[in-house]
Formats: structure tokens, sequence, C-alpha cells
């Protein structure tokens, strides 16, 4: 039915909808993290040394990858206790690139030279993980704890006169993030059957924030539409090679000027809403 071109595309939309995902959730903490690339670098090592040494199931493998990055992600949240803005970003971009170069050096992952032996994943099972975490979050959002997550994004201060547990709202949203960024990693690892540490730089977390950023951070399906969008851009301008990363960052520029929050909002979702409701009205 698909070329395999068509569904290593699938395959790394699948992969780039979870880590948007990643970032969204911690964003909407009002928390920006830089660091989801190093999050994600952890997830692939993981995951890729208990199937090729440990011999375990690629499912159990990407839980232990969620659960492992999870951890990290938790002690990277300490920072936002007392870090916003600026400095909290340039702490999460460091915390990335620390986890980066420790795979640079680390010889029972290959260091440079990189890991593989991994088994390819195949697409079907890439999208059941993104459908099955999407879901997830989707539930997460639309639970009484997420008004906490909005409360502490809206005003914090506020938030803890109310008697919020901020502290618990922002390590929580740290470690969820970075779970999700692991599991985007270990599937990342078995798509492409080679991981080396230079796949997880700081342009790989700009990367990701720029789904969130394109689609719009104050909706789930925001960074959805994001990660959809810019993976199929690059492919769509590839008949005119030398000027698609031009036309591409030209694209990016022209719609945050003329749209910064995204293209989706509340706002743009509750009119389509009340449009649609409004046409079944008339038809009915």
């Amino acid at each position: 039915m698909f070329s395999s071109y068509e569904l290593g595309l699938l395959s790394q939309i699948g992969i780039n909808i979870l880590l948007g995902l990643s970032v969204y959730v911690i964003l909407s903490a009002g928390q920006l993290s830089l660091g989801n690339a190093g999050f994600m670098a952890l997830g692939a090592y993981t995951a890729s040394v208990l199937t090729v040494n440990f011999k375990l199931p690629l499912t159990l493998a990407l839980v232990a990858a969620g659960l492992v990055s999870s951890g990290l992600g938790f002690i990277a949240g300490f920072p936002a206790l007392r870090l916003t803005g600026i400095y909290l970003s340039m702490v999460t971009l460091g915390f990335g690139q620390m986890i980066a170069a420790f795979f640079l050096v680390f010889a029972y992952t290959g260091a440079e030279r990189g890991f593989f032996g991994m088994l390819p994943v195949k697409a079907g099972t890439i999208w059941a993980w993104t459908i099955g975490l999407g879901i997830l979050t989707y539930l997460l959002e639309r639970s009484k704890a997420w008004l906490g997550v909005r409360a502490v994004e809206d005003d914090e201060f506020a938030a803890q006169v109310t008697g919020l547990n901020t502290t618990v709202v922002k390590l929580s949203v740290f470690a969820y993030g970075a779970a999700l960024a692991g599991v985007a990693g270990g599937l990342y690892a078995h798509f492409t059957v080679y991981i080396e540490p230079h796949m997880f730089t700081f342009s790989q977390s700009v990367m990701v924030v720029l789904f969130v950023v394109f689609g719009g951070s104050e909706t789930i399906f925001g960074p959805v539409l994001g990660a959809i969008v810019l993976t199929l851009l690059p492919e769509a301008l590839r008949f005119i090679t030398d000027w698609r990363l031009g036309i591409y960052g030209a694209l990016l520029i022209v719609l945050l000027m003329f749209r910064p929050q995204g293209i989706l909002t509340r706002a743009f979702l509750r009119r389509v809403a009340s449009l649609r409701l409004a046409k079944r009205k008339e038809m009915s």
C-alpha cells in the first residue's frame, strides 16, 4: 500500500509528534525547555542497549526509556523552581548538551562511533505509541490536574496563594515531557537502527520547539499540526533543491510575523466548534 519512502516519512511524523508533545506539556506550565534532544538521546540509548545487549522486547525497552528519561527530567525540573524565561531555557539547554557530551565519551555505547544493531521498527508500531501517548496527553489536558498546570502558566504567585503546590506541578510536567521525549528517542533509534551523539544536538531541540511555536502552544493539536507540516514541508520543497532550506526558513519567518501565536489557538478552535454547531442546527 505504501512505499518504503512513504512509510519512513510516516514514521518520522509519528516520532516528531511525540517530540512536539514533549515540549508542549512543559510549555503549558510556562516553562520553555531547550534540552529535550538530551532526553531523546537518553531514551534512544537506553532502549537500544536494552534491546541489543539485554535482548529485551521493544515494548519493555521503550517503557524503560520513558522511565529513565522521566527521572532525569524530574531532576532537570528543579532549576524551574527558581528560574524562569531565558535563564531556565539556558539551563535546560546546558542539561541537554551535557547528556549528548556524556554519550560522546561513554565507551559502552560506542562513544563517538555510535551504537547499532537495533532491529527496525514498523511504522504501525510507531503510530501505536504515538496515538496511545497522544490520547493519554489529551486526557491529562482534560483532567482537573491540568487546571493546576494552566494556573501556574497564567500566574504562579496567585496559584500558590490558592494553595496549589506549584513545585509538584513544575516537576511533574518536566518529568512527563522528558518521558515523551525518551519514548520518541527509543522509537527513533529503532527507526534509524543507528544512533550517535551528534544526532541529538541543539538544532534538534530548536526544531522540536518550532513544532509547538508553528502549530500553536495553546492546544494539544498545535504541536501535532506543527510536527506534520514541518516534517512534510522540506520534502515538498525538494524540487527546488538549493533553495529549499532558504524558502523553508522564509515561510517560518512570515508565519511568525503575521501569526506569532501559531496556527491553532483555543479561540480559533472555539470558533470552528461554534460554526459546526450552527451548521448542524441549520441542517436540523
